[in-house]
């Protein structure tokens, strides 16, 4: 790993892809390419060839040819990564920022940050969240800490084997997971050295989220607004890792993952889900944004 200090609690991390690679969640690979998550388990299997096929006898009769795919995928996939390694990168940045909440709005280092609330009620008669929920209120007098974060692959890596359809489409997917995996393992060195606390977990308990805190990224369920990406540059600098934006906010390098670090241990993922014309309407304005730009964001949650 090499580490740039850009400022107290603003770092730059650069990772080759051995040192990320165990931090791949191989669900989300298989997923990409057709395999339900049972097939992912041979990245779990010892590579010798008794190992392999003792796999494969777990699965029933009619499985045992999608299984095997997935074995060679699985080897196709390592030979790449090793391939890569020699030339390919992966940046994050992240930076830790005083912060409060403000009924549904964070307040970081000066920088309004809208955030949008649940309104579905839920099955079990559970509050309706909001990720401003899970950070100090500004009327404690007491500022609380927010983590920043992006992360993504060296650009180069996305014109990788341009000619070989096949190939390409295997970088690209690894490039996903190896954006992730970083960010995982970014998270961890924040968790562990900027925050501080007792951790001990191995890589498996990691990919299935047992430490304290949430990772929610721009686009996903409970921070849908792809447009914060703007905010989150403001603040970060993602430029700095080779990240632009378009003017809607989508990030390139295509493979780069942006978003927010909580350490509440009360925080928990969850989705927004549908908003009303109302929601909409107060949204907009603490964005400043015009309301028929803002419904184009959020187009999947109207």
């Amino acid at each position: 790993m090499k580490r740039t200090i850009l400022a107290p609690g603003h770092e730059l991390l650069s990772y080759r892809i051995h040192e990320v690679t165990p931090y791949i969640n191989w669900i989300y690979f298989f997923h990409a390419w057709g395999f339900q998550p049972r097939f992912a388990a041979i990245a779990n299997i010892h590579g010798c060839d008794s190992c392999r096929a003792l796999w494969l006898t777990t699965f029933p009769e009619e499985e045992r040819t999608k299984a095997s795919e997935a074995m060679q995928l699985f080897k196709e996939a390592n030979r790449m990564l090793g391939r890569l390694d020699e030339t390919i990168s992966i940046h994050c940045i992240f930076r830790l920022c005083q912060a409060n909440a403000d009924g549904d709005n964070l307040l970081i280092e000066g920088t309004t940050f809208p955030l949008l609330r649940q309104q579905t009620p839920q099955p079990d008669g559970g509050p309706f969240l909001c990720l401003s929920d899970f950070v100090r209120p500004l009327s404690s007098g007491t500022p609380d800490i927010v983590g920043l974060f992006a992360s993504t692959i060296s650009e180069e890596a996305e014109e990788t084997y341009k000619n070989d359809p096949y190939k390409h489409l295997l970088v690209q997917t690894l490039n996903d997971r190896l954006a992730e995996a970083a960010t995982e393992k970014m998270h961890e060195y924040v968790r562990k050295e900027a925050w501080g606390p007792d951790e001990s977990l191995s890589i498996p308990d990691l990919l299935v989220e047992k430490y304290q805190g949430i990772r929610p990224a721009v686009g996903y369920p409970s921070l849908p607004d792809q447009s914060v990406n703007f905010l989150l540059d403001e603040l970060l600098g993602m430029k700095q890792i080779g990240i632009t934006l378009t003017e809607h906010g989508a990030m390139h390098p295509h493979s780069s993952v942006c978003g927010m670090m909580l350490a509440h241990p009360a925080s928990r993922y969850f989705a927004v889900g549908k908003i009303g014309e109302d929601q909409l309407e107060d949204y907009a304005r603490r964005r400043g944004m015009p309301i028929g730009n803002m419904r184009k964001f959020l187009a999947t949650t109207i």
